[in-house]
Parts: C-alpha cells; sequence; structure tokens
C-alpha cells in the first residue's frame, strides 16, 4: 500500500542532512540504513552505500530512481543458481562448447 499523498514522500531527513550543501562528485559514498528512504530529486548525482543486512552496497542515484525506495536497489538475498542434475548436464556442454570454440579460434589464427 502506497504512503498517502496527505502525509508525502517519507524522506529520512538524516540523509538529507549528510548531503545538504555538499558536492555529489566529490563525496565519498555516504552509508545508510533507511532502506525505506524515498529517493529525492535532492539526491541525484550522490553514491549511496545502502545496508543489505549484511553489507553496504554502493548504489549511484540517477534521475530514473526518483520516487522509488533505496532499499530496490540493494537485494538482500543472493541467488546462487537451482540445482539438478539437469543443471549439471547443461554446464557440461556449455564448457565442452568454450572448449571447442577457443579451439577453433586458435587454429583459425595460425
Amino acid at each position: 500500500m502506497t504512503r498517502s499523498l496527505k502525509k508525502g514522500p517519507y524522506v529520512d531527513p538524516r540523509i538529507l542532512k549528510k548531503i545538504e550543501g555538499k558536492d555529489p562528485l566529490k563525496t565519498p559514498p555516504i552509508k545508510v540504513w533507511a532502506r525505506a528512504s524515498m529517493i529525492s530529486p535532492e539526491m541525484v548525482g550522490f553514491t549511496f552505500a545502502v545496508h543489505n543486512g549484511r553489507k553496504h552496497v554502493e548504489v549511484l542515484i540517477t534521475e530514473d530512481m526518483i520516487g522509488h525506495r533505496l532499499g530496490e536497489f540493494a537485494p538482500t538475498r543472493t541467488f546462487h543458481r537451482h540445482g539438478g542434475k539437469l543443471m549439471k548436464e547443461l554446464e557440461q556442454k556449455r564448457r565442452e562448447a568454450e572448449i571447442a570454440a577457443a579451439k577453433a579460434a586458435r587454429a583459425a589464427a595460425k
């Protein structure tokens, strides 16, 4: 459910205080734990280190990101891959194809 228009967007005041009067190009990444904070136009150009629960992920703010939340750009879960016998077979075929292509390229270069 979205936030009421009457209340306005939630922007953490500590973040605004950290960027106030600073040059976006000269400031180092700003560490932020407020993932729910909305991205405002004043933040464009700054790099934020958004905490994902384990580490800080650097996010460069662009104009397309205005209105989104900071947490949307720092995923909290890492996808490793789906497992199983079929995936192992596909990976083996892919490796064999890469080796064959490398051998063909090496032969063509000679």
